[in-house]
């Protein structure tokens, strides 16, 4: 079995956490809309992972919708004492399966709500604020109103900590200014670099960085690349992505997602994967061979 630990830990909110988590997105139906195909897996994927020393799970009560939080609970309840379940708020979705704003300050006290009582806690540990911009990615705009009311739950003893996500360098200042800031999770990878700066900045601040799609944004040329270099390593992509991402910043906490336990393995393996400075020299030039595909 892996050892995931050798990837290190890092602190969120005021707990330790293995860099190395788990991302429930996929334990959903296709488009993280319906139930899973196969929930016997779906389940076994949270326990391996569990068992395998994980002990940071990212979910959402509108992954499914409902889905991922009941199959956590089903599966994991009671939860191990040294578990962190981070959840995120601020989102919705329609009955055809679209990705909608609510993130009125009711909006998000009736989703931090539905969230503990979907997991069956008292108080969730982290939950991320999801900003829903323009488009998929970040877009600028005030977020004093959001955050406040997170504040106020957090007040209120429904939230212990608060995370922002999908969010700009401007908006992570704003929210700091009103919060206490336990973690960024935004897009980011080898070759979405947009956050570099911002990585560096809440690494210097102790807080944690939380990326997300670690293949997301390649071009076809990129992807070649990676694949070749992952060839010579005789590892993954998916691995190699994943060490790059443990190796470029202490402050970084990964948690790719699967519905497999296969998949899940794999994963996992990257915390033992060891890049030298020659792959990491062929890895950044894959980050300057051509501009990132939109997001």
């Amino acid at each position: 079995m892996t050892d995931i630990a050798k990837a290190g830990s890092y602190r969120l909110g005021e707990r330790e956490v293995k860099r190395m988590g788990y991302g429930a997105m996929q334990l959903a139906g296709r488009g993280v809309f319906g139930p899973p195909r196969d929930r016997g897996e779906a389940i076994a994927v949270l326990r391996e992972a569990v068992a395998s020393g994980v002990n940071h799970i990212d979910t959402s009560d509108y992954y499914g919708p409902f889905v991922t939080n009941e199959i956590i609970r089903e599966a994991l309840h009671p939860y191990p004492d040294d578990l962190v379940i981070v959840t995120k708020v601020g989102a919705r979705r329609g009955e055809d399966g679209s990705w909608l704003h609510w993130n009125r300050p009711e909006d998000l006290e009736q989703g931090v709500r539905d969230n503990l009582q979907r997991l069956g806690v008292e108080a969730m540990e982290v939950v991320n604020l999801r900003i829903m911009g323009d488009g998929h990615g970040p877009s600028e705009g005030s977020i004093a109103g959001q955050v406040e009311a997170m504040a106020r739950l957090q007040q209120g003893g429904l939230v212990r900590h608060i995370g922002i996500s999908n969010v700009t360098a401007a908006q992570v200042a704003e929210a700091r200014g009103i919060v206490e800031i336990a973690c960024v999770q935004n897009m980011y990878n080898l070759v979405h670099r947009e956050d570099d700066a911002m990585v560096d900045e809440l690494a210097a601040a102790g807080i944690a960085y939380v990326p997300f799609f670690p293949l997301g944004g390649f071009t076809p040329l990129q992807s070649g690349e990676l694949s070749a270099i992952a060839e010579d390593l005789g590892a993954t992509p998916m691995q190699v992505a994943l060490a790059w991402l443990l190796g470029h910043s202490p402050n970084i906490l990964l948690i790719p997602g699967t519905s497999s336990r296969a998949h899940l393995r794999e994963n996992l393996a990257a915390a033992e994967l060891q890049l030298s400075e020659a792959v990491l020299s062929r890895l950044d030039a894959i980050a300057r061979s051509a501009e990132p595909a939109e997001a």
